[in-house]
């Protein structure tokens, strides 16, 4: 809406973005299990994507202000490319630490509550500080407003990058032997993909990430035309956003006990899903904006349980694959899951791309809002995370690590990794 791109170029763009990332995202995280250096094999990268991150992050949100429509597409294929090629870079090495630094479900649980809890702060920032200075967040008028922000942004990021490499980036030497028998790029992706319990996940990761996505996205527009918050008022939609997250943030320490109580992870991930799809039913049939404060809180309650259980999940993925290889593979694993992430990208504009060509948004035209311009916002709010959902729970009903068989998994790899320490000659 603020650069004038159809959605239908948008989708189009973003269907060649992940056919790059179907080779970026899994390449990157091989080469990463693969090196082998005196600083370690995640610290280089992370080291050398964050300066470049900084500086795309402000490119993203300036884009040249030219009549000439090509030079604008032209310069959104390129800087999402490049965005994509250092941010991956950065996130496949630092979520690669998590699972080697944590290694029983207990420390792994109250660490991700920590991270979750970092990270929903990250998130009421990102969509709150913005609406400070935009007025409104749809307009094209407002163009510099977000090249200013994103400057500010970027230095808050940089901030938060240095402490991260001070205190946060640590390696375990009982691993750094894995390095010279990981497999190759292709192996990796075989290897990975007969994994069951990968695959399992993948569409439950999948429908996740379009959710977490997709309402950022839409709550804008749905915001403005469903609860009429107006020019002036986009600190509206930030706290709208704010209140689900902060709701997130409490309900974590729920979901924190709940797992350390009782060790579910497949189960205690359906459950917090299943809450979520109750949350979003009022969505569809709300107006009143005081009403919409007290859904999006409730909203918090299951979007926090698919945050906490994902990234303890994959954990789990990987201990069960080096109980079946003996060789720890987290970048070959949060490489495909990255790859999953930019592919929900794609189902999001779809389904945007779908509604909006049915209600006649196929640009942006806030002056031709109708009744079914709305019905469709209320759609993409409800029905189309919903559905993604209920997907989610069939495909984690599959899920072949229970309590059980992650006990079984924990006592055979300690023994691993026992052996791993004495080759290095670690008590």
């Amino acid at each position: 809406s603020v650069v004038g791109l159809s959605v239908d170029f948008i989708t189009i763009g973003f269907i060649i973005w992940a056919i790059w990332n179907s080779i970026n995202d899994p390449l990157l995280g091989t080469i990463s299990d693969r090196t082998s250096t005196k600083y370690g094999k995640r610290r280089p990268y992370i080291y050398i994507a964050v300066v470049p991150l900084c500086v795309i992050i402000i490119l993203l949100f300036t884009p040249p202000i030219t009549s000439d429509l090509l030079i604008t597409r032209i310069y959104f294929i390129v800087i999402i490319f490049i965005f994509e090629f250092f941010y991956t870079m950065f996130g496949v090495n630092s979520k690669s630490l998590f699972p080697e630094i944590f290694q029983e479900m207990e420390s792994r649980t109250k660490a991700n509550t920590i991270r979750q809890v970092l990270n929903i702060i990250g998130l009421i920032f990102a969509f709150i500080f913005p609406t400070l200075f935009i007025p409104k967040l749809t307009e094209s008028k407002y163009l510099s407003n977000y090249g200013f922000t994103s400057i500010l942004i970027a230095v808050v990021i940089a901030i938060g990058f240095i402490i991260f490499l001070i205190i946060g980036v640590r390696e375990r030497e009982e691993f750094s032997q894995d390095s010279k028998i990981a497999p190759t790029f292709f192996k990796s992706l075989k290897y990975s993909l007969k994994n069951k319990a990968f695959r399992t996940y993948i569409i439950a990761g999948l429908a996740n990430w379009y959710i977490w996505q997709l309402l950022p996205t839409i709550v804008p527009l749905y915001g403005e035309f469903v609860l009429n918050i107006g020019e002036g008022e986009s600190i509206l939609l930030g706290l709208l956003l704010g209140t689900s997250f902060i709701s997130a943030a409490f309900f974590m320490f729920f979901w924190r006990w709940l797992i350390i109580k009782t060790g579910i992870l497949k189960k205690g991930f359906m459950i917090s899903m299943t809450a979520f799809i109750f949350t979003l039913i009022p969505l569809m049939f709300i107006s009143n904006l005081i009403i919409a404060f007290i859904c999006f809180f409730l909203i918090g309650i299951g979007m926090s349980g698919s945050f906490m259980f994902i990234d303890l999940i994959i954990p789990a993925i990987i201990d069960y694959d080096e109980m079946k290889t003996g060789i720890r593979r987290e970048g070959g694993y949060f490489g495909i899951n990255a790859f999953i992430v930019r592919l929900s990208t794609i189902f999001i504009f779809l389904s945007i791309s779908l509604v909006f060509n049915s209600v006649g948004w196929k640009v942006f035209d806030p002056v031709g809002t109708t009744e079914q311009t709305i019905l469709g916002l209320r759609s993409l709010m409800t029905l189309f995370p919903i559905i993604a959902l209920i997907i989610a729970i069939i495909s984690m009903s599959r899920f072949p690590i229970d309590k059980e068989k992650y006990s079984e998994i924990q006592k055979e790899i300690e023994q691993i990794h026992k052996e791993k320490r004495q080759k290095v000659g670690i008590n």
